[in-house]
C-alpha cells in the first residue's frame, strides 16, 4: 500500500482549554494531508474547481480517539487510498506523534459539481492517477497466495 506522509505543527489555535488538541481539530490535520497528497500526485484543489467545475468534499467520516497531541508536538498526518468509486474515494488517516498513533479513521470523499454540489465522475486525469495507486493492492488480492483451497 503507497501511503503519504504530511508533517505539520500543533499550534496554540489548535488546543483546548486542556492544554491538548481540540477532538475536531483532527479533522483538520486530515484535510491539509489530503490536500498536500493531492498536490503530490499532481492535482491542485483549487485548479481542479476553477479548470474543471468540480471539488472535493468529506461525506462521512469515522474516527478513533486514542492519545492526546499537545502544544508544539510534531505530527506525522498519514493519508492511505483504501477505495474508489465513480464518484467517490475511501481514505484511511492516521496521526502519529513521536511514532505513537494518537488518532485514526476512515474519510469518504465525494467529487461534486462546483456549482450544484450533485456528486459527480471523478475526471478522468484524476481516476487514473487514483487507479495507479490502487494497483498494487489489487494485484495483492487477486494472489494465488490468498486462495483458501
Amino acid at each position: 500500500m503507497t501511503q503519504f506522509v504530511q508533517g505539520m505543527r500543533v499550534y496554540w489555535e489548535d488546543t483546548d482549554a486542556g492544554g491538548v488538541v481540540f477532538y475536531a481539530n483532527y479533522l483538520k490535520f486530515f484535510e491539509r494531508a489530503r490536500t498536500e497528497w493531492l498536490r503530490h500526485l499532481g492535482f491542485s484543489q483549487e485548479a481542479m474547481r476553477v479548470e474543471q467545475g468540480l471539488m472535493f468534499v468529506v461525506s462521512a467520516t469515522s474516527l478513533k480517539y486514542l492519545a492526546p497531541a499537545k502544544l508544539d508536538d510534531w505530527l506525522d498526518v498519514s493519508v492511505n487510498l483504501q477505495g474508489t468509486g465513480r464518484s467517490t474515494m475511501v481514505l484511511f488517516q492516521q496521526v502519529h506523534a513521536g511514532g505513537r498513533l494518537l488518532c485514526e479513521g476512515e474519510i469518504r470523499i465525494a467529487c461534486v459539481d462546483a456549482q450544484s454540489f450533485k456528486p459527480t465522475r471523478i475526471a478522468a486525469p484524476i481516476a487514473q492517477k487514483l487507479a495507479q495507486k490502487l494497483a498494487p493492492l489489487v494485484h495483492a488480492a487477486a494472489s494465488p497466495h490468498s486462495d483458501s483451497h
